[in-house]
C-alpha cells in the first residue's frame, strides 16, 4: 500500500507529464499519466494535442507490454468514457487489465463528471480520487471553464506597483515587474490560444505579443482592441508588419475611419467590427465571436483603459495580478483598477481559489473573479 506522501509524489510526476504539452492541446485538456509497478515508474504518457491519443493510452503504448498485476495507473484527469476522435479510455484501461487507478481531477463536463469512475469501479477497478486534485484542476483553467459555461475563458493580466499603478503619469511602464515575473507571463502567453491588448499598450510599448521561451518564439492570435484605429498610423506597429501579422485581429467599431480600414485590408489584417453601445454588449459580442471561431480563451494584457472597460462589462473571469515592491505615490499616475465602483466593502470584487506565487521580490496573485454586484 502506497503512503499518502508517495501517492502525491507519483501524481506530481503525472502533472509534470501533462505540462509537457503546455499550450498545445486546445481545445482539449492537459492530461498526464504514469504507470507504477513494484514501487517504480515503468511508463509515462501525456496528451500531446487534439486528435492524438490520450495520456492513459500513451502510457500503455509506451509500456509496450501488458501491465503487471500490481500495476497502478496515475492520471491527472478522470479517464474519458465516450469515444470521440479517439476511443474511450475506460475501454482501453479495462482491455489492458489495469486494476488500480489513482485520479487527480474529475471531468468538469457535467454530462460526464464521475461517469468514467463509475464504469471502471463497476468493472472491479480499485480507484482513489482527489490526489493533488487542486493542482490537477489548475492545469486546465480554460478547459474547465468551457466545459461548465460553454463560453471562452477571459483572463486579465496586470502588473502594478504596491499602490496599484501600471505606469507613471508620463506613461513610463517598462518595467514594473522583474525578469522572472515577465518570464512567467511568457509561460501563460503560451497557454492561451489568444492574447489581447488595448490600443494604448500598442502605441506606448509597440509589443510583438509573442511567447518567447528560450530561443523558441510562438505567436497566438493577437487581438488589438482599437475602436477608432488609432494604432493604424505610420510607422505601423509590430503586430501589423512582423512575420506573425496574419495572426493579428483588430477589434474596431462601425464608425472606424474607412481609410484606416482600407490600410489594414491592404496588409490582409483581419478586422472584427463590433458595436460599442455599452461595454457589456461590446464584450458580449466579442465573446460570441470567439465562440463562433472556436477560441476557448483570451489572455488580456491590460493597461488602465482596457482593464476599466473589462471591469465595467463584468467580463473578466480570472485575474493574474503581478505586484512589484515599488511605490509611485502619485495621484496622477495611471492606475490599474477603475470602472467598477463598489459603494461598500461587501460589494467589492473578490478572488476565489486564490494561488500566490513569488518571483524574486514580485508576487503573483491569481484567482477566479467574483462580482458582488
Amino acid at each position: 500500500m502506497q503512503s499518502t506522501q508517495q501517492k502525491a509524489v507519483w501524481m506530481a510526476e503525472a502533472i509534470a507529464e501533462a505540462r509537457r504539452a503546455w499550450g498545445q492541446t486546445h481545445p482539449n485538456p492537459l492530461v498526464g499519466a504514469i504507470i507504477i509497478e513494484s514501487g517504480r515508474i515503468v511508463a509515462r504518457g501525456y496528451h500531446a494535442r487534439a486528435g492524438e491519443p490520450h495520456a492513459e493510452i500513451m502510457a500503455l503504448q509506451n509500456l509496450g507490454r501488458p501491465p503487471a498485476k500490481d500495476a497502478t495507473l496515475y492520471v491527472t484527469l478522470e479517464p474519458c468514457s465516450t469515444a470521440g476522435k479517439t476511443g474511450a479510455c475506460t475501454d482501453a484501461l479495462l482491455q489492458a487489465g489495469i486494476q488500480r487507478l489513482v485520479v487527480g481531477a474529475i471531468d468538469p463536463n457535467p454530462q460526464h463528471a464521475g461517469r468514467g469512475i463509475d464504469i471502471l469501479r463497476q468493472a472491479g477497478v480499485q480507484i482513489e480520487q482527489g490526489v493533488l486534485a487542486e493542482r490537477c484542476t489548475d492545469l486546465n483553467l480554460m478547459f474547465n471553464h468551457w466545459m461548465t459555461t460553454h463560453t471562452p475563458f477571459f483572463a486579465a493580466k496586470v502588473a502594478t506597483t504596491l499602490d496599484g499603478c501600471v505606469a507613471t503619469q508620463t506613461g513610463d511602464s517598462q518595467w514594473i515587474s522583474g525578469e522572472r515575473a515577465r518570464a512567467d507571463v511568457m509561460h501563460w502567453r503560451r497557454y492561451f490560444p489568444a492574447i489581447a491588448v488595448g490600443s494604448g499598450t500598442v502605441l506606448a510599448d509597440n509589443p510583438r505579443l509573442t511567447s518567447r521561451i528560450g530561443t523558441e518564439v510562438k505567436s497566438p492570435i493577437r487581438f488589438i482592441f482599437d475602436r477608432k484605429l488609432k494604432t493604424v498610423s505610420e510607422p505601423l506597429p509590430n503586430v501589423f508588419v512582423d512575420e506573425f501579422a496574419q495572426n493579428t485581429i483588430v477589434i474596431a467599431t462601425p464608425d472606424a475611419p474607412a481609410e484606416k480600414l482600407a490600410k489594414l485590408e491592404e496588409r490582409a489584417i483581419h478586422v472584427w467590427t463590433l458595436s460599442a453601445q455599452d461595454e457589456r454588449r461590446y464584450f458580449s459580442a466579442f465573446k460570441q465571436k470567439c465562440i463562433e471561431k472556436g477560441i476557448g480563451g483570451v489572455y488580456f494584457e491590460t493597461g488602465s483603459g482596457l482593464m476599466r472597460a473589462l471591469l465595467q462589462a463584468r467580463a473578466v473571469d480570472y485575474l493574474f495580478h503581478y505586484q512589484a515592491p515599488k511605490l509611485l505615490a502619485d495621484a496622477a499616475a495611471k492606475r490599474a483598477f477603475d470602472g467598477y465602483a463598489a459603494p461598500r466593502l461587501k460589494d467589492a470584487i473578490t478572488l476565489r481559489d486564490v494561488i500566490r506565487t513569488p518571483f524574486d521580490n514580485d508576487l503573483l496573485t491569481r484567482g477566479y473573479v467574483h462580482y458582488a454586484t
